[in-house]
Protein backbone atom coordinates (compact mmCIF):
# COMPACT_ATOMS: atom_id res chain seq x y z
CA UNK A 1 0.00 0.00 0.00
CA UNK A 2 1.46 3.57 -1.17
CA UNK A 3 1.00 6.39 1.34
CA UNK A 4 2.45 9.69 1.00
CA UNK A 5 2.22 12.08 3.21
CA UNK A 6 4.60 15.01 3.38
CA UNK A 7 4.74 19.42 3.01
CA UNK A 8 5.84 19.35 -0.29
CA UNK A 9 5.71 21.50 -3.08
CA UNK A 10 2.76 21.77 -5.48
CA UNK A 11 4.34 19.96 -8.33
CA UNK A 12 6.20 17.12 -5.88
CA UNK A 13 2.33 16.57 -5.25
CA UNK A 14 1.52 16.64 -8.42
CA UNK A 15 4.00 13.60 -9.18
CA UNK A 16 2.66 11.54 -6.21
CA UNK A 17 -0.94 11.97 -7.20
CA UNK A 18 -0.03 10.49 -10.97
CA UNK A 19 2.31 7.69 -9.10
CA UNK A 20 -0.43 7.07 -6.83
CA UNK A 21 -2.73 6.70 -10.14
CA UNK A 22 -0.76 4.39 -12.19
CA UNK A 23 -0.17 2.08 -8.77
CA UNK A 24 -4.15 1.42 -8.86
CA UNK A 25 -5.58 3.50 -6.29
CA UNK A 26 -8.53 5.54 -6.73
CA UNK A 27 -8.62 9.11 -7.15
CA UNK A 28 -10.34 9.94 -3.73
CA UNK A 29 -8.51 8.17 -2.14
CA UNK A 30 -5.02 9.19 -3.69
CA UNK A 31 -6.51 12.98 -2.78
CA UNK A 32 -7.17 11.69 0.77
CA UNK A 33 -3.63 10.37 1.30
CA UNK A 34 -1.84 13.47 0.09
CA UNK A 35 -3.91 15.56 2.15
CA UNK A 36 -5.21 17.22 -0.94
CA UNK A 37 -8.84 18.43 -1.90
CA UNK A 38 -10.35 16.09 -4.44
CA UNK A 39 -11.15 19.28 -6.87
CA UNK A 40 -7.76 19.28 -7.11
CA UNK A 41 -7.04 15.61 -7.92
CA UNK A 42 -10.12 15.98 -10.57
CA UNK A 43 -8.41 19.64 -12.17
CA UNK A 44 -5.43 17.39 -12.65
CA UNK A 45 -7.19 14.90 -14.39
CA UNK A 46 -9.22 17.57 -16.37
CA UNK A 47 -6.28 19.22 -17.64
CA UNK A 48 -4.63 16.51 -19.12
CA UNK A 49 -7.42 14.55 -20.08
CA UNK A 50 -7.20 11.76 -17.42
CA UNK A 51 -3.39 11.09 -18.96
CA UNK A 52 -0.24 11.31 -16.97
CA UNK A 53 2.03 14.21 -17.82
CA UNK A 54 5.58 13.97 -19.11
CA UNK A 55 7.49 14.72 -16.48
CA UNK A 56 11.39 14.94 -16.25
CA UNK A 57 12.53 13.24 -13.36
CA UNK A 58 14.86 15.30 -11.09
CA UNK A 59 17.71 12.75 -10.92
CA UNK A 60 17.86 12.53 -15.07
CA UNK A 61 17.95 16.40 -15.44
CA UNK A 62 20.89 18.10 -16.81
CA UNK A 63 23.30 19.67 -13.78
CA UNK A 64 23.36 23.03 -15.77
CA UNK A 65 19.50 23.70 -14.81
CA UNK A 66 19.27 24.80 -10.59
CA UNK A 67 18.42 22.08 -8.72
CA UNK A 68 15.42 22.49 -5.94
CA UNK A 69 17.85 22.62 -2.70
CA UNK A 70 19.94 25.09 -4.64
CA UNK A 71 16.76 27.16 -5.09
CA UNK A 72 16.44 26.43 -1.51
CA UNK A 73 19.47 28.17 -0.77
CA UNK A 74 19.07 31.31 -2.64
CA UNK A 75 15.86 31.97 -0.73
CA UNK A 76 17.75 30.88 2.18
CA UNK A 77 20.82 33.18 1.51
CA UNK A 78 18.96 35.96 -0.15
CA UNK A 79 16.99 36.50 2.84
CA UNK A 80 19.84 36.82 5.22
CA UNK A 81 20.69 39.70 2.55
CA UNK A 82 23.80 38.45 0.89
CA UNK A 83 24.31 40.06 -2.37
CA UNK A 84 24.08 37.91 -5.46
CA UNK A 85 27.64 37.53 -5.81
CA UNK A 86 28.35 36.32 -2.49
CA UNK A 87 25.58 33.88 -2.98
CA UNK A 88 27.03 32.75 -6.28
CA UNK A 89 30.24 32.35 -4.90
CA UNK A 90 28.52 29.74 -2.37
CA UNK A 91 26.75 28.01 -4.77
CA UNK A 92 30.01 26.99 -7.15
CA UNK A 93 28.02 29.39 -9.76
CA UNK A 94 27.92 32.09 -12.05
CA UNK A 95 26.68 35.61 -10.63
CA UNK A 96 24.52 36.06 -13.88
CA UNK A 97 22.34 32.09 -13.10
CA UNK A 98 21.95 33.65 -9.83
CA UNK A 99 20.22 37.34 -11.12
CA UNK A 100 18.29 35.46 -13.92
CA UNK A 101 17.05 33.57 -11.82
CA UNK A 102 15.71 36.23 -9.46
CA UNK A 103 14.37 37.77 -12.45
CA UNK A 104 12.77 34.74 -14.07
CA UNK A 105 11.19 33.23 -11.17
CA UNK A 106 9.91 36.00 -8.76
CA UNK A 107 6.38 37.63 -9.22
CA UNK A 108 5.17 40.85 -7.83
CA UNK A 109 2.08 39.11 -6.21
CA UNK A 110 5.17 37.32 -4.10
CA UNK A 111 5.38 41.04 -2.08
CA UNK A 112 9.15 40.93 -3.05
CA UNK A 113 10.24 37.55 -1.60
CA UNK A 114 11.50 34.59 -3.76
CA UNK A 115 9.86 31.03 -2.91
CA UNK A 116 12.04 28.02 -3.72
CA UNK A 117 9.36 25.96 -4.14
CA UNK A 118 7.35 28.38 -6.39
CA UNK A 119 10.16 29.14 -8.49
CA UNK A 120 11.34 25.51 -9.36
CA UNK A 121 7.87 25.00 -10.21
CA UNK A 122 7.87 27.73 -12.71
CA UNK A 123 10.44 26.45 -14.03
CA UNK A 124 9.90 22.95 -14.87
CA UNK A 125 6.88 24.40 -16.54
CA UNK A 126 8.93 26.25 -18.57
CA UNK A 127 11.19 23.92 -19.23
CA UNK A 128 8.91 21.64 -20.39
CA UNK A 129 8.20 23.19 -23.91
CA UNK A 130 6.46 20.10 -25.46
CA UNK A 131 6.96 19.27 -29.22
CA UNK A 132 3.45 20.27 -31.50
CA UNK A 133 2.28 16.89 -32.37
CA UNK A 134 1.61 16.20 -36.03
CA UNK A 135 -2.35 17.34 -35.92
CA UNK A 136 -1.27 20.38 -34.52
CA UNK A 137 0.87 21.03 -37.64
CA UNK A 138 -0.66 19.60 -40.50
CA UNK A 139 -4.15 20.75 -41.61
CA UNK A 140 -5.14 18.14 -43.89
CA UNK A 141 -4.21 15.46 -41.43
CA UNK A 142 -6.42 16.94 -38.63
CA UNK A 143 -9.16 17.04 -41.06
CA UNK A 144 -8.99 13.59 -42.02
CA UNK A 145 -8.38 12.32 -38.69
CA UNK A 146 -11.46 14.59 -37.62
CA UNK A 147 -13.95 13.24 -40.83
CA UNK A 148 -13.29 9.57 -40.01
CA UNK A 149 -13.54 9.87 -36.02
CA UNK A 150 -17.07 11.53 -36.67
CA UNK A 151 -18.18 8.49 -38.83
CA UNK A 152 -17.43 7.08 -35.33
CA UNK A 153 -14.01 5.39 -36.47
CA UNK A 154 -11.76 3.74 -33.72
CA UNK A 155 -8.44 5.40 -33.87
CA UNK A 156 -7.34 1.85 -34.57
CA UNK A 157 -9.33 2.04 -37.99
CA UNK A 158 -8.13 5.37 -38.84
CA UNK A 159 -4.47 4.61 -38.06
CA UNK A 160 -4.80 1.88 -40.68
CA UNK A 161 -6.76 4.07 -42.91
CA UNK A 162 -3.66 6.83 -42.83
CA UNK A 163 -1.40 4.30 -44.11
CA UNK A 164 -4.02 3.06 -46.50
CA UNK A 165 -4.64 7.07 -47.92
CA UNK A 166 -0.81 8.25 -48.02
CA UNK A 167 1.23 5.06 -48.50
CA UNK A 168 4.18 6.73 -49.60
CA UNK A 169 4.27 10.00 -46.75
CA UNK A 170 5.50 8.20 -43.66
CA UNK A 171 4.92 11.26 -41.88
CA UNK A 172 1.04 11.18 -42.09
CA UNK A 173 1.18 8.20 -40.38
CA UNK A 174 0.12 7.98 -36.81
CA UNK A 175 -0.38 4.81 -34.46
CA UNK A 176 -3.82 4.52 -32.68
CA UNK A 177 -1.98 5.61 -29.21
CA UNK A 178 -0.88 9.43 -30.49
CA UNK A 179 -4.99 9.31 -31.79
CA UNK A 180 -5.79 8.56 -28.11
CA UNK A 181 -3.69 11.56 -26.78
CA UNK A 182 -4.40 14.03 -29.44
CA UNK A 183 -8.43 12.85 -28.11
CA UNK A 184 -7.68 13.21 -24.53
CA UNK A 185 -5.58 15.79 -24.04
CA UNK A 186 -7.94 18.23 -26.30
CA UNK A 187 -6.44 21.52 -27.59
CA UNK A 188 -2.59 20.34 -26.39
CA UNK A 189 -2.89 17.05 -28.83
CA UNK A 190 -4.77 19.12 -32.14
CA UNK A 191 -7.93 17.60 -31.78
CA UNK A 192 -11.35 18.25 -29.58
CA UNK A 193 -12.14 16.91 -26.63
CA UNK A 194 -16.19 16.61 -27.58
CA UNK A 195 -14.84 13.69 -30.29
CA UNK A 196 -14.30 11.89 -27.47
CA UNK A 197 -18.16 11.18 -27.48
CA UNK A 198 -17.73 9.10 -30.81
CA UNK A 199 -15.42 6.68 -29.28
CA UNK A 200 -17.60 3.52 -28.34
CA UNK A 201 -16.67 4.02 -24.56
CA UNK A 202 -17.88 7.45 -24.80
CA UNK A 203 -15.96 9.01 -22.00
CA UNK A 204 -14.39 12.26 -21.74
CA UNK A 205 -11.43 11.27 -19.63
CA UNK A 206 -8.77 8.13 -19.83
CA UNK A 207 -9.46 5.29 -17.23
CA UNK A 208 -6.46 3.35 -16.99
CA UNK A 209 -6.74 -0.72 -17.08
CA UNK A 210 -7.35 -2.29 -14.36
CA UNK A 211 -4.22 -4.36 -12.78
CA UNK A 212 -4.95 -8.22 -13.23
CA UNK A 213 -5.30 -9.07 -9.51
CA UNK A 214 -8.25 -6.11 -9.95
CA UNK A 215 -10.35 -7.73 -12.47
CA UNK A 216 -13.64 -10.01 -11.46
CA UNK A 217 -12.97 -13.64 -11.82
CA UNK A 218 -14.09 -15.72 -14.51
CA UNK A 219 -17.80 -17.55 -13.60
CA UNK A 220 -16.81 -20.90 -13.53
CA UNK A 221 -19.61 -23.36 -14.47
CA UNK A 222 -20.65 -26.47 -12.51
CA UNK A 223 -21.08 -29.44 -15.39
CA UNK A 224 -24.08 -31.76 -13.89
CA UNK A 225 -21.76 -34.98 -12.98
CA UNK A 226 -20.25 -32.86 -10.77
CA UNK A 227 -23.10 -31.12 -9.46
CA UNK A 228 -23.73 -31.72 -5.07
CA UNK A 229 -26.13 -34.06 -4.44
CA UNK A 230 -28.25 -31.75 -2.72
CA UNK A 231 -29.05 -30.35 -5.66
CA UNK A 232 -30.88 -33.48 -6.93
CA UNK A 233 -32.52 -34.31 -4.22
CA UNK A 234 -34.17 -30.88 -4.02
CA UNK A 235 -35.31 -31.47 -7.88
CA UNK A 236 -36.54 -34.47 -7.27
CA UNK A 237 -38.47 -33.49 -3.89
CA UNK A 238 -40.29 -30.66 -6.54
CA UNK A 239 -41.51 -33.53 -9.30
CA UNK A 240 -42.62 -35.67 -6.46
CA UNK A 241 -44.61 -32.33 -5.12
CA UNK A 242 -46.27 -32.01 -8.44
CA UNK A 243 -47.20 -35.24 -9.00
CA UNK A 244 -45.88 -35.62 -12.61
CA UNK A 245 -47.87 -32.59 -13.92
CA UNK A 246 -46.66 -30.22 -15.57
CA UNK A 247 -45.98 -26.88 -14.12
CA UNK A 248 -47.05 -24.74 -17.51
CA UNK A 249 -50.90 -26.31 -17.28
CA UNK A 250 -53.58 -23.82 -17.43
CA UNK A 251 -56.22 -23.76 -15.11
CA UNK A 252 -59.44 -26.29 -15.83
CA UNK A 253 -61.48 -22.87 -16.14
CA UNK A 254 -59.54 -21.01 -18.52
CA UNK A 255 -59.07 -24.47 -20.58
CA UNK A 256 -63.45 -24.91 -20.88
CA UNK A 257 -63.62 -21.02 -21.66
CA UNK A 258 -61.36 -21.40 -24.50
CA UNK A 259 -63.04 -24.69 -25.72
CA UNK A 260 -66.69 -22.72 -25.46
CA UNK A 261 -65.56 -20.01 -28.13
CA UNK A 262 -66.93 -20.28 -31.28
CA UNK A 263 -64.69 -20.07 -34.52
CA UNK A 264 -64.91 -18.37 -37.53
CA UNK A 265 -63.82 -19.66 -40.52
CA UNK A 266 -63.82 -16.91 -42.52
CA UNK A 267 -61.66 -15.02 -39.94
CA UNK A 268 -63.47 -11.89 -39.65
CA UNK A 269 -64.82 -11.14 -36.45
CA UNK A 270 -67.73 -8.90 -36.02
CA UNK A 271 -69.41 -7.41 -32.57
CA UNK A 272 -73.21 -7.92 -33.04
CA UNK A 273 -75.27 -5.15 -30.58
CA UNK A 274 -77.73 -7.01 -27.81
CA UNK A 275 -80.97 -5.81 -29.10
CA UNK A 276 -80.11 -7.38 -32.72
CA UNK A 277 -79.07 -10.96 -30.72
CA UNK A 278 -82.68 -10.40 -28.68
CA UNK A 279 -84.76 -9.87 -31.55
CA UNK A 280 -83.19 -12.74 -33.35
CA UNK A 281 -83.41 -15.45 -30.42
CA UNK A 282 -87.33 -14.64 -30.15
CA UNK A 283 -88.19 -14.84 -33.26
Amino acid sequence: MITLKCSAPVHDHAEAYWRLLAAGVGSVEACRRLGIGRKTGYRWRMENGGLQPDYLPEASRSGRYLSLLERRRIASLRGRGLAIREIAGLLGRAPSTVSRELLRNSRPHDYGRYDADLAHHRGRERAGRPRRSKLATDPELKAEVQSKLDLEWSPEQVAAHLRTRWPDRPERHLCHETIYRALYQGAKGGLSRTLTRKLRTGRPLRKPRRRPHQRMPPIRCTRRPHRPPAIDRRAARAARRLGGRSRCRRPQSVRRRHARRPTNPVGVHVNVPTYVRANAASS
